[in-house]
């Protein structure tokens, strides 16, 4: 762990990372501290800023790399010298020799590369940080994408999600960090994370999202050749696209952008709402667009490594809430909060609602171009902080996706109303999730199983009414023991005060004539503390 932050640090001081921090917003302390640090004289070199940093992010190993892939996205909150060098890290990383890669596929397929392929191409098309991907012909004329897993990748990983949870438990011991559960969000991010290592798993989770969207016009997602697919590699069909990041291509082919980003909007909400499988890894390296149909475009998903889904109380919180949102409705979102536990105990939903309204009121029916999420976000985190609203683990994946969407969406139509967009899709889905659509599709589902316990019922219904009974004679007999209880408490105590008021009168008559000698030498206030004394004792 030492070693591997002794590396950290050094990288960092290496590409002088440093110089993309802006000093006058640090504290006093540490800008005094960054002065006179000697990092800085470490020369920066010939590269870039931005070159600078994708270069440490990937020496740095698959976290970095990914870190960098989600910021990528947000060119409204990076410059653009620096979101263009990012953006290479989607699909551009450095490769790992052809001959490790052959040498993968014959070990995990068990046989040669000539008699798995007709065609095994040795340059790859395209190197992420985690696999990477080389074209293949299969002896049927097919043509599909190889993809192999990183030699010792595994280690790296564990190495620095340890450094995760060190820093996580570290969160932990400050009051203000713990409501944000750092432990647990390591712990999903480490589960989603280590999926990506198993290409079974990527393959699963593709064949999914097919069927979810088997002949939708909204989303098409390749096939999975089986037979070509282990735990280290994956054979699946190739596709023919146009990647989603390069706007001037898209806009060449006549692209319909506008409808472009309303459709991905609508594939999100899809995923959460309609299937609860969503492709938790929508950077503009894993998707698409189909040239086959400008004005009614499709897009293209691959890499479903890292897929999410909630559940069912998650999900309806979750769609209430944004109606209410899209509603102008934050006393119910408020109240919504307080129902579901996610903020803490004893808020007063009047005025939750209050500081959410004066959060997000502004951004409400403006395009994403006028939105500055970086306010929006630091207004939030000062509400949570306010009301001890915690981090709810299983909503960071959600979370991390909705924020691809929104940087992808910027960037393909700037002018699209996300608000106009989602609210009649959830406003559908609500209606058919709690109307009489909904109650026959549930009835349905659980038809089978009605109908095998139906029988029973009577049974049942004989059982808890001779259980409640049981019950009630157990109620009983605990009311009766506690009232004999009582009666016999009452009766020692009685007899306690008798014996004390006995001893004292016997004690009196026995000392009468030496206790009158001395009363008669005594003033009247010892006279009358002293019957006082004997009072007490006979009553206590």
């Amino acid at each position: 762990m030492s070693l591997r932050l002794l590396r950290i640090g050094w990288t960092v001081a290496r590409y002088r990372l440093d110089s993309l921090v802006p000093l006058e917003r640090l504290p006093p302390v540490l800008r005094w501290l960054w002065r006179f640090s000697p990092v800085r004289l470490i020369p920066t070199g010939s590269h870039s800023r931005g070159e600078r940093l994708r270069i440490a992010l990937e020496s740095l190993g698959p976290i970095f790399v990914k870190f960098g892939q989600m910021l990528s996205t947000r060119r409204d909150l990076l410059p653009p010298d620096i979101a263009d060098e990012l953006k290479r890290l989607q699909d551009q990383v450095p490769p790992f020799p052809s001959d490790i890669a052959k040498a993968t596929v014959e070990r995990e397929l068990g046989m040669s590369v000539e008699q798995a392929f007709a065609h095994f191409e040795a340059e790859p098309l395209a190197s992420a940080s985690i696999a990477q991907v080389h074209a293949a012909e299969l002896h049927s004329g097919e043509q599909v994408v190889v993809k192999i897993i990183r030699p010792g990748i595994e280690r790296t990983m564990r190495e620095d999600i340890g450094l995760l949870y060190t820093v996580a438990r570290l969160m932990r011991r400050v009051p203000e960090a713990r409501r944000l559960r750092p432990v647990e969000v390591v712990q999903d991010y480490e589960a989603t994370l280590f999926d990506e290592l198993d290409l079974n798993k990527e393959a699963a989770n593709t064949s999914q999202l097919k069927r979810n969207f088997k002949d939708s016009p909204l989303l098409y997602v390749p096939s999975i050749d089986w037979s070509l697919t282990h735990r280290q590699v994956m054979a699946q069909e190739r596709i023919d696209g146009i990647p989603v990041a390069d706007i001037e291509a898209l806009k060449a082919h006549g692209i319909n952008l506008k409808k472009l980003a309303e459709r991905g909007v609508e594939i999100f909400f899809t995923q959460v709402f309609r299937d609860n499988f969503f492709h938790a890894d929508m950077h503009p390296g894993n998707i698409f667009v189909s040239r086959d149909n400008p004005e009614d475009p499709q897009y293209i998903a691959i890499d479903c490594g890292i897929v999410g889904s909630l559940t069912r109380e998650d999900q309806d919180y979750l769609a209430r809430n944004l109606l209410a949102f899209f509603h102008q409705d934050y006393y119910e979102v408020a109240v919504l909060h307080i129902e579901s536990g996610w903020v803490g105990e004893g808020t007063r939903a009047n005025e939750f609602a209050s500081a959410i309204r004066a959060v997000c009121e502004p951004i409400l029916e403006k395009p994403l171009k006028d939105i500055s999420f970086g306010q929006v976000l630091l207004g939030l985190f000062q509400t949570a902080r306010r009301f001890n609203m915690e981090v709810q683990p299983q909503l960071v994946l959600l979370q991390k996706t909705l924020l691809n969407i929104e940087g992808l969406g910027r960037q393909l139509y700037p002018d699209l109303d996300l608000w106009s967009t989602a609210r009649p899709y959830l406003e559908t889905w609500m209606r058919e999730r709690a109307g009489p659509q909904g109650f026959w599709r549930s009835l349905k589902k659980h038809a089978p199983e009605l109908s095998h316990q139906l029988p029973e019922l009577p049974v049942l219904a004989h059982q808890m009414l001779a259980g409640h009974k049981d019950r009630q004679r157990q109620q009983r007999r605990q009311t009766d023991a506690l009232a004999s209880l009582q009666s016999r408490v009452e009766n020692a105590s009685g007899r306690a005060r008798r014996l004390r008021v006995g001893a004292v009168v016997l004690a009196l008559a026995l000392a009468w004539q030496p206790l009158l000698a001395w009363a008669q030498q005594q003033p009247w206030p010892v006279l009358v503390a002293a019957g006082l004394g004997i009072l007490l004792l006979a009553w206590r």
